[in-house]
Formats: structure tokens, C-alpha cells, sequence
């Protein structure tokens, strides 16, 4: 039965069906023909799952993934670096682990030039990183996961301490700015000069809490301070910001089926919904946190009843025994065309869909940590 198995049986399970799915000349058209950021969660997940295994059995299939664009010169084929996109910035978090394994150059050439556009990033008055070129003056939480662990790694791997001092005060700012006071919540995205329709002409800030935007940086927080240096004078100050917002959204955790809605602080009404891609970004950084002694082990309760609510509600097996992740928000995001004005009915009637590639990559992930944090306690 679904609702039985064990974490680590379905991250297991959900990489070999979809390397099953995805290997071979044509990729069955998925994500992987081009350098996006949703190819990097999958693919970081895929390497997260083969790591607790112990097989190591993908490693060639994320090499040929990589490698198909990605040259041997280093040129990532259809990336502009002048498109200041902190999306482009999440798959490179492969790299690393392709140039410890094989010392192939191109991935140390192709980390400098993702190096490169960070160092060129436009920031606000404030130094936040603007979420892309074409959304100026904007920082968004999203961008805290796209591009904060990359420049955290890549502080620590080649002695940058200046660049693990920015990532750190990114996230520093963008609670400042996002952080809502009565709920403890963060709102998606913040303007700097409260122009943009969407912006609260007082505080800048978009005017909901939208779950994956908070599922990603809560995710970014738990990978950053695996790079953070133990003696860094800031590192209690992100403990801090990630404690406070694990606390809120303990508090709006769905006490039944342990899940988090599509906007967080809304109950089940008016087409709101049981969302998967928060809710497994929650499980990961919940258990996560516990496990690297972020948050008290009470909080493990909280990971593993949504878990379990997850297997009941969200994931279901088709009549040739694939698994499928079902009610994933398919993208949500603010301004551009036609406009997106983050009023609740925009985001509770965004497209959802079945096996969504930053859903699935999540909850890979969340498997992991879920299997390491029991394996802890036996």
C-alpha cells in the first residue's frame, strides 16, 4: 500500500521511475533540454537520493544531463548572463559535485561564469539582489533558494568568505522586508519603490503568503548553513529567522492531514487547496532542522505527520504501478504579461498539475532528510 512506504523506499523509488522516464537521446521532453532551475531541483534530488544510497548509479546519468549543456569550454548553451535571472543560477549547484568526481574543467569554468553574473547582479538601494533584470527593484524569496546555497558552496570550496557574508545578509534583508508581524509569515516578494500594482504602497510588500515562495526559502536557510562556518558571526542571527518562520508555519499546519495550503494563512475555502510543493519543501526543512539541531526534535512530529498526510492525500499509484504527486501549483509569480497581481484569487487559480518537476525534486529531497532524521534516532 502507498500510504505504507517508508521515505526512503519512495525517494528510491520516485528516482528510478523517473531516470526510467527521462534517459536516452531524446529526454522525453522534459525540463532537462535547457538550463532552468527546475532541472536543478530534480537533478539535485536524483544526486541526494544516490548519496543515501550508497550506489551512486546515477552519477552518468547526471553527467550526460549536464553535459548536454554545459560544453567543454564551459559555455552553458541558452543561459544569458546578462538576463540577471537568479533562476539560472539553481542548476548550478551540480557543478560542484561533477568537478569533485571527474576534475572535467568545463564545470569549474561554468561555476566562474554563474560567479560572473552574480558579481554583476543589480541590487536594490538596500544590496538585495534583484529577482531578474526585468523585474527591477524587486527582491523575491524564491531567489533566496536559486541562488544562496550556490554562492554558499562556492564561498566555501574555493576561500570566497566575502560572498558567505552576502548570501547571509540576503536572507537577513529579505526577512526585514517580508517578514508580516502578526503572523510571523513572509510575503512573496518585496518592491523597493512600492510601484509595482502588487505592491503595498506602505510596505512594499506583495499581499499574500504564498506557500512554495516560503517553501523555498526555508529550504535555503537549511542549505546555506551547511556551508556557513560554525564561528560565523551571523549564523545565530539565521538560525534565528529560520526558528521564527518554522514556528508560523507550525501554526498554520492543517491538523488532520498535516499539510500546508497554496496560501498559507487561508483556510479551505474559496478555492484554496492542499498545496504539494510547499508541503514537501516543509517536511524537508522541518526535518532537516531537526536533524542538524536547528529546531528541538519536538518539531520531527510535525515533518512526519505531514508525511504521512502526503501518502494519504497526494500520492496515489496509476494502474501500472507508477507513483504520481498530485495537486502541485504549476508556477506562480508576480508582474510581467499578462499581469500577475498576487491578489488570493491569482494564485488560487493558477494551473495545477500531476508530477511537477519542482514538486518531485522537492519531495526527493524530503525523502532523504526524513531517512537520515530516522535513521538518527534509531
Amino acid at each position: 500500500m502507498i500510504s505504507q512506504i517508508g521515505p526512503k523506499s519512495l525517494g528510491i523509488e520516485l528516482v528510478r521511475q523517473y531516470v526510467q522516464k527521462t534517459q536516452g537521446p531524446g529526454l522525453d521532453g522534459t525540463v532537462h533540454k535547457s538550463w532552468n532551475y527546475e532541472s536543478g531541483i530534480v537533478l539535485k534530488g536524483i544526486e541526494c537520493v544516490s548519496q543515501l544510497t550508497e550506489h551512486g548509479q546515477y552519477f552518468e546519468y547526471l553527467r550526460n544531463v549536464v553535459n548536454r549543456v554545459v560544453t567543454p569550454d564551459g559555455t552553458i548553451l541558452g543561459y544569458s548572463p546578462e538576463d540577471y535571472n537568479l533562476d539560472h543560477i539553481n542548476e548550478g549547484k551540480l557543478l560542484f559535485g561533477l568537478l569533485r568526481k571527474t576534475g572535467d574543467e568545463r564545470y569549474r569554468k561554468a561555476i566562474d561564469l554563474l560567479v560572473t553574473q552574480m558579481q554583476r547582479q543589480p541590487r536594490t538601494k538596500s544590496g538585495g539582489f534583484w529577482h531578474k533584470k526585468i523585474y527591477p527593484f524587486q527582491i523575491w524569496l524564491d531567489g533566496v533558494y536559486m541562488s544562496s546555497p550556490f554562492l554558499a558552496q562556492y564561498a566555501k570550496e574555493f576561500d570566497q568568505p566575502v560572498w558567505m557574508d552576502d548570501v547571509v545578509g540576503q536572507i537577513l534583508l529579505l526577512e526585514e522586508h517580508t517578514r508580516d508581524a502578526r503572523t510571523g509569515l513572509l510575503y512573496h516578494a518585496w518592491d523597493e519603490t512600492g510601484e509595482e500594482q502588487w505592491a503595498d504602497p506602505k510596505t512594499g510588500c506583495s499581499p499574500h503568503f504564498w506557500g512554495r515562495a516560503v517553501g523555498w526559502f526555508t529550504m535555503a536557510i537549511t542549505d546555506v548553513l551547511d556551508f556557513l562556518p560554525l564561528n560565523h558571526p551571523k549564523r545565530v542571527s539565521l538560525i534565528d529567522v529560520f526558528q521564527r518562520l518554522i514556528n508560523a508555519l507550525i501554526e498554520v499546519q492543517d491538523p488532520y492531514s498535516g499539510l500546508w495550503c497554496q496560501v498559507l494563512d487561508y483556510p479551505l475555502s474559496n478555492g484554496n487547496y492542499f498545496e504539494s510543493s510547499c508541503s514537501v519543501m516543509f517536511i524537508y526543512s522541518i526535518a532537516k532542522g531537526v536533524r542538524k539541531g536547528y529546531l528541538a526534535p519536538r518539531f520531527a512530529r510535525h515533518a512526519q505527520t505531514a508525511y504521512k498526510g502526503l501518502l494519504l492525500h497526494r500520492i496515489d499509484r496509476d494502474n501500472k504501478g507508477a507513483i504520481h504527486l498530485t495537486h502541485c501549483n504549476a508556477v506562480a509569480g508576480l508582474g510581467n504579461t499578462p499581469y500577475r497581481d498576487g491578489s488570493y484569487e491569482y494564485y488560487v487559480q493558477e494551473k495545477m498539475t500531476t508530477d511537477d518537476a519542482k514538486a518531485l525534486g522537492a519531495l526527493m529531497l524530503a525523502c532523504v532528510e526524513l531517512s537520515r532524521l530516522d535513521a538518527a534516532a534509531e
